[in-house]
């Protein structure tokens, strides 16, 4: 059994607090839907006490200045903590969200990869310098910006939550957190991992809420001068309007609904395997998910027949099972758009797997694996983002209309690309609208390269050195070496009037 709270609260100013109104919000197991914790709900008033505490840890505390191989140490005890941990939290993380337990502790443990990444990168920096020999040299001196506000999406919401507030602190920010409201239970652990690492206070705060309540005070607070954020695209574009009168730097990863495009030449095994990795892991819920297959004719009916029987042999199963491939979906509200969302779909295409709740889970979020095919360009299914283990599975005869199936949707988040064609591999790739490609790969990240979306998928990127540029403020300073050589104005009459 489980080892759960009873109550979740905020941490603010290094303590953990109630709401200032006492007001809670209930907490859904995905696998009963029964309410398991209550969590402390923060709106404006409790945001504007964690901004309060967080501007006086960077304004009169050491964190932004101390040298970064200090913060890097800091950060590096993060990461083992979050090591030593990650049992714990995979089951945390596993009861809350409804992931399988081994990808939620495969996410525990990434978890502790990005605070050292990030860690070490900051100590291993170098920023540019210019010079005119005897003359000028011109530098760039990085300054962190002040009080970063971070909102998190339910989906691995640890991982995720770690993705923002390693680059974050290591560049000497101080953070607000708030956390998913679906999934705030492994959020809960960070301040003790915080304190342990020995992160001065102040320097991290957490305020649980409503996206609508504390997320929206956040976005608006004037005292936030940038925000992070993934989810939604119609969250975002609320996100981007409120934030607009403040002119807050904003980096926001959003929807997607990301093509996998196979041609006939490819590694069909190959292929196989990884667009059903693509859309079935983390129970579909995840922004890459290849949830549009675009497959070349002379392969196509294979590739379907292949495709579903495998789909069907998918074990879906309690979260807590270490043989569960799909879990349950994270809440009641997300199961019902799914399965709306499969109903529509069977009037799109032919539904080759599942279509329903698996056989023996009559009750919980759990939804089999499901597989359209035949299906159009302008279904809804193919061009509207579901974000479940559902996918839609569409033929092509060229090149030229696998690109324009690909480009055809608001998104451009990421991109599968299956060939043995070297030349065809390069140029395809590089005429997809999306942030990210990967050509004959799963999706396996190198933590230096960016992440972001075009289009409906985001604004900017973060990931390496993109994120030390959004949460810094990059300072050009000047340095004269020489004679100082300018026009002069305003010379007295009969000197020279000559400058240069």
């Amino acid at each position: 059994m489980i080892d759960l709270p009873d109550r979740i609260q905020h941490y603010i100013g290094g303590q953990s607090v109630d709401s200032i109104d006492g007001s809670t919000f209930d907490v859904l197991d995905p696998v009963t839907n029964q309410t398991y914790l209550t969590a402390a709900a923060g709106k404006q008033a409790d945001i504007d006490v964690a901004v309060s505490a967080a501007r006086k840890a960077f304004t009169e505390g050491p964190w932004p200045r101390m040298l970064p191989r200090e913060r890097s140490r800091i950060l590096h005890r993060i990461a083992d903590l979050v090591e030593s941990r990650d049992q714990r939290l995979a089951e945390l993380e596993s009861y809350d969200s409804g992931l399988p337990i081994t990808q939620a502790l495969g996410q525990a443990r990434r978890a502790a990869e990005n605070f050292r990444f990030f860690a070490d990168l900051v100590v291993a920096q170098r920023d540019d310098t210019y010079k005119v020999p005897g003359r000028q040299i011109n530098y760039v001196n990085r300054k962190p910006i002040g009080v970063a506000g971070l909102i998190t999406p339910w989906n691995t919401p640890f991982m995720l939550e770690s993705w923002k507030l390693g680059p974050a602190l290591a560049t000497g920010n101080t953070v607000v957190l708030k956390p998913a409201e679906f999934t705030p239970l492994s959020a809960s652990l960070w301040s003790g991992i915080f304190e342990e690492a020995g992160l001065p206070e102040g320097v991290f705060n957490l305020v649980n809420g409503l996206g609508e309540q504390a997320g929206d005070a956040l976005v608006k607070h004037a005292g936030v001068p940038l925000i992070s954020f993934t989810g939604e695209s119609s969250t975002g574009q609320l996100i981007f309007a409120n934030a607009a009168p403040h002119l807050k730097g904003l980096s926001m990863e959003l929807g997607g609904k990301s093509p996998a495009i196979v041609f006939a030449d490819a590694d069909l095994e190959a292929a196989i395997n990884a667009t059903i990795f693509g859309v079935f892991s983390l129970n579909g819920e995840r922004c890459t998910a290849g949830s549009r297959i675009l497959v070349e004719r002379p392969i196509y009916d294979e590739f379907v027949e292949r495709y579903a029987a495998q789909a069907k042999r998918v074990i879906v199963g309690h979260p807590n099972d270490p043989k569960t491939e799909v879990g349950a979906l994270v809440h009641p509200e997300h199961f019902d758009k799914v399965m709306s969302y499969i109903e529509i779909g069977k009037s799109e295409g032919r539904l080759v797997a599942g279509g329903g709740r698996p056989d023996g889970f009559e009750t919980g979020n759990f939804v089999a694996p499901t597989v359209f095919a035949d299906v159009p360009s302008d279904a809804r299914i193919f061009t509207e983002e579901i974000f479940g283990p559902v996918v839609a599975i569409t033929p092509f005869d060229t090149e030229a209309e696998a690109l324009e199936l690909a480009n055809g949707v608001k998104y451009g988040l990421a991109a599968y690309v299956w060939t043995n064609d070297l030349k065809r591999s390069h140029n395809f790739a590089q005429a997809i609208e999306a942030g990210m490609v990967w050509l004959n790969s799963n999706n396996v990240r190198d933590l230096r390269t960016p992440f972001g979306g075009v289009k409906a998928s985001g604004l900017g990127h973060e990931g390496g050195y993109r994120s030390i540029d959004f949460y810094t403020d990059q300072q050009a300073v000047h340095i004269n070496l020489g004679e100082v050589h300018n026009p002069v104005f305003g010379k007295p009459a009969g000197t020279d009037q000559q400058g240069s």
